[in-house]
């Protein structure tokens, strides 16, 4: 689990980084990411912290500072992003400045605390007064404001669509862990600071609750966007073997009617091949340019149909005819028209036509 809290932490930043160059001012994304940055710098302090590692002079309780403040600053951002989710940009930033107060307070005593903490001192030792009161602050304003979130949470999951209402109540389930985690934490600070022992499971316990919950917090985050991405998947491959099922249509009519190609398409670049973007762009050009190749040949079919002929032969026959001179009639002929209205159904009946194409006899 210990190891899992890194990879999923810089891979979520990663992630949300990307989502910010595309949407810069949105107030609630920055947050997240504020939320995500926060706990991505808290990390190696913490394992400097927890290896008694002096830093430039500083020392290791300097770093359990860091990397407690940066989760506190973290749990702020968590706030902000669900007060801009619930009220209005106004009341969300008026909010926003009063929960200010109480991180500002927090923070100063988790820097005096630290300030007033022997440098020998382990940073774990919760029966040195300083080290007691710096964990108990941590804990209580964590507690707090994760609490909080996971109020606002699950508020807005009930009235968020399914995907974003799945996502919301997973991070509500990981922001959950993280407040039952300091309720094991709470007393293990309280018992240690009176000189009592508190058994090593239990602190396991409340170590496993937190890492826990943080990777189901930062998966509900994520989830949203990914589960768009996946449908995205989804489509991008039924485009890709239809583009291709239509090829034999699209073959006869492009040869017979060449000025009916649309502008030329970028280079054929494994991302203009493979890429989303690319597949849909090419997929969308091939269904143009089938269904206005059949409208320019639908006179020689008009001429050419015969009952009980397939409409693959029939079109066969009508490109000889347009080939060799016959003349034809003067207006276009409904040709694999569909029954239903839309782009999908008009589709369906190209692809079948050309895949009656590729297994009919030339």
């Amino acid at each position: 689990m210990t190891a899992v809290y890194p990879i999923a932490t810089y891979l979520t930043l990663t992630w949300v980084l990307f989502l910010l160059a595309r949407r810069p001012h949105d107030i609630r994304l920055r947050a997240i990411v504020g939320v995500v940055a926060c706990w991505a710098v808290a990390y190696p302090f913490m394992e400097l912290a927890g290896n008694h590692v002096t830093v430039l002079g500083f020392p290791p309780m300097a770093s359990r500072f860091v990397q407690h403040a940066m989760f506190l600053v973290a749990v702020n951002f968590l706030i902000v992003f669900f007060l801009h989710s619930a009220l209005e940009e106004a009341a969300a930033r008026r909010r926003g400045r009063w929960c200010a107060v109480p991180l500002g307070v927090a923070v100063t005593v988790l820097l005096v605390t630290a300030a007033l903490t022997p440098p020998t001192a382990d940073t774990n030792d919760q029966s040195v007064s300083s080290i007691a009161v710096f964990f108990l602050t941590s804990n209580l304003y964590v507690m707090f404001g994760f609490a909080l979130a996971c109020f606002w949470t699950l508020r807005h999951a009930r009235g968020a669509e399914p995907r974003l209402a799945r996502g919301l109540r997973l991070a509500a389930v990981g922001l959950a862990g993280i407040v039952a985690a300091d309720l094991v934490f709470l007393p293990t600070v309280l018992i240690r600071w009176s000189g009592g022992f508190a058994p090593r499971w239990f602190v396991d316990i409340g170590i496993t609750l937190v890492l826990l919950g943080i990777v189901l917090f930062l998966a509900g985050v994520c989830y949203p966007a990914a589960g768009m991405r996946v449908a995205g998947l989804g489509v991008w491959w039924q485009h890709l073997r239809l583009y291709r099922r239509l090829y034999p249509l699209w073959t006869i009519l492009h040869e017979r009617f060449p000025q009916d190609t649309l502008e030329s398409l970028p280079a054929n670049t494994l991302r203009e091949l493979y890429g989303l973007r690319g597949v849909h762009r090419r997929y969308y050009r091939r269904v143009i340019e089938c269904r206005d190749g059949l409208v320019r040949i639908s006179p020689y079919l008009g001429c050419s149909r015969r009952d009980g002929l397939p409409l693959a032969d029939q079109l066969r026959a009508a490109l000889r005819a347009h080939a060799a001179g016959t003349p034809a009639a003067v207006h276009a002929v409904p040709v694999a028209i569909p029954r239903a209205e839309g782009l999908e159904a008009d589709v369906r009946e190209l692809v079948a036509l050309s895949d009656a194409l590729r297994l009919a006899p030339r």
